[in-house]
Parts: C-alpha cells; structure tokens; sequence
C-alpha cells in the first residue's frame, strides 16, 4: 500500500495556503519526472537538477502534492525474491455483473495478497489482474480460492515468460 504525502521527516506537509497550478509548466514536469526516477531524492539535489533554487522546489512540490499531482512516495520491491517468480495474469468473467456482485467480487480480489493489480475490462472479460506466485502449486491453490468467489463463472490464465516493459510510474 503506497504512504500518504508526508515531508522528508515523516510529518505531514504544514498547512498552509497553497495555490493549485491549473496547469502543469516545463519545472513542474521536471520536478515529477525526478520524482518518479528517485522519490528519494533529497530538495537540494532536486533543486539543483530541475535548476531553480531550494525554497521555490519546495513550494512548487507542496503545490504538486496539494493538488493531487504526486499521490505518495514508495519504495519498488524486488518481487522475486520476495514473493516469486511467477507472474500470471488471470481473466476473469462473472455470472452477472449487478452492482452487488461487482462489489463483492472486488472486496475478495483485495484481501488475495497474490494480487498485484486488478482491472475492471470492457470486452469479453469482467477483471484482469495480474498475480506474483512462487510456483505452479501455489498459483493452483490460488486459484481454487478464485474459483470459490461467489458469481465467478469463468477463469483464464496466461503466464508471463518476461517482463519486456516494467516502469513503476508512467512516463512523463
């Protein structure tokens, strides 16, 4: 779960009156793009990366973080050695798609800590998610747990041989 917007000390940013950018300019960009490479940069280096000095790099972040721009700051895991090796993406299609089924199949996808990512589709299928497991056994006991959600009439697999693309943000 990604952490809330806090200062570099941990606190949360100091309220103060911030004016929301309407738009984003060519520093502001610069600030995101340094931020998506190392969120851990510290306000000097990106001060002097995106050319402006410390006190206006702090406020233009602050304005950033108020209004919406950055969500939070996280650190990007080595899943393999953590989790697995897999990496399976599951289609899913539901028997029906009423407002109650939709909502209690996503509650259950939440609590599978498998689950790296789910996607409500247009098209064929209902969900896409994206799975980590360490082995075909522990994605078949997973999958016995899909196949037991309420409403779940259908289950496709496709299991990823490399990853050719992984970007923990979009590019900016």
């Amino acid at each position: 779960m990604a952490r809330p917007v806090t200062d570099r000390r941990g606190s949360p940013p100091a309220k103060e009156h911030v004016e929301l950018p309407s738009e984003l300019d060519a520093c502001d960009m610069k600030i995101l793009k340094a931020l998506v490479n190392d969120g851990r940069i510290s306000w000097r280096d990106l001060s002097d990366q995106i050319g402006l000095s410390l006190t206006p790099t702090l406020r233009r972040v602050r304005r950033l973080e108020a209004a919406g721009f950055i969500e939070s700051y996280t650190a990007t895991l080595d899943e393999q050695r953590l989790v697995g090796s897999l990496s399976v993406f599951v289609s899913v299609t539901l028997d029906k798609q009423s407002e109650d089924t939709l909502t209690a199949f996503e509650a259950h996808i939440g609590a599978l800590e498998e689950v790296t990512s789910c996607f409500m589709m247009t098209g064929n299928v209902d969900y896409l998610m994206r799975v980590v497991v360490r082995d075909l056994n522990h994605y078949q006991r997973l999958l016995i747990k899909l196949t037991r959600i309420p409403n779940v009439a259908h289950v496709n697999s496709s299991f990823a041989l490399k990853a050719v693309v992984r970007r923990s943000g979009f590019y900016i």
